[in-house]
């Protein structure tokens, strides 16, 4: 018998670098997880992809275990990093931090194309772009 789901929780968790303090202990801890043991698995799992932020969704079962699945990196953290860029513009309609071209847009769509709501490489380069255009880039054709 499969066991019973408790709830999920959600975070976004620097790669090899969970630890007890917040927002992970917190949020695990409210469901009676064992933290410490949660930071040494995820560590463990992310370690090849240091310096990413991965979004990750835990499991809670009712006996206190858990599973956990890592996803691959928001958007805008994929772009600032291809584009070496500290942050996105704070008024993206008015002043433009750059351009990204297609070949960057491709790029980051097949890293990012097993999360994305997509059917083709195409379609997942205009949802990078929708996120480059909100950050102040300017896509090239």
């Amino acid at each position: 018998m499969p066991k019973k789901v408790m709830t999920q929780i959600k975070l976004q968790i620097p790669a090899g670098q969970a630890n007890p303090a917040p927002p992970v202990g917190p949020a695990l801890g409210q469901h009676g997880l064992n933290i410490q043991d949660f930071c040494t698995k995820f560590n463990d799992a992310s370690k090849e992809r240091a310096g990413d932020i991965i979004p990750v969704i835990i499991t809670v079962y009712e006996d206190r275990s858990f599973d956990f699945i890592m996803k691959t990196p928001p958007a805008s953290e994929l772009i600032k990093k291809h584009l070496k860029l500290k942050k996105g513009s704070s008024k993206s309609l008015t002043e433009k931090i750059g351009k990204i071209t297609q070949a960057q847009l491709a790029e980051i769509a097949e890293i990012k194309m097993p999360d994305l709501n997509a059917n083709d490489i195409e379609a997942a380069k205009k949802i990078i772009a929708g996120t480059a255009k909100q950050m102040g880039l300017e896509i090239e054709e």
